[in-house]
C-alpha cells in the first residue's frame, strides 16, 4: 500500500516559483513532483557525501603546509 503524502507549506521566492510553473506545465508534472524530485535528489547527494566520509575515516590526514612542501619536493608546484 502506498504511504499518504503530507501536505506542507514552502516559500519560494517569486522568480523560482515563476520557473518551477514552468517547468511543471513543459514536462507535464505537477510542481509537487518536481520538488519531491529534487529534494530526493539533494537527500541521497548527502546520503553519499556521508557514506564517503565514513569510508575515509581511517585515512591519515596532511595538513595543507604539508601538502604544499611535499608537491614542491616532488616537483610538482
Amino acid at each position: 500500500m502506498a504511504e499518504a503524502s503530507k501536505r506542507s507549506t514552502i516559500y519560494f521566492d517569486s522568480d523560482l516559483h515563476a520557473a518551477l510553473r514552468v517547468k511543471a506545465a513543459h514536462t507535464d508534472r505537477s510542481v509537487s513532483d518536481l520538488v519531491n524530485e529534487a529534494v530526493r535528489l539533494a537527500l541521497a547527494e548527502d546520503e553519499e557525501d556521508l557514506a564517503a566520509f565514513e569510508d575515509r575515516v581511517a585515512e591519515p590526514t596532511v595538513t595543507y603546509e604539508a601538502l604544499l612542501k611535499d608537491l614542491k619536493a616532488r616537483g610538482k608546484l
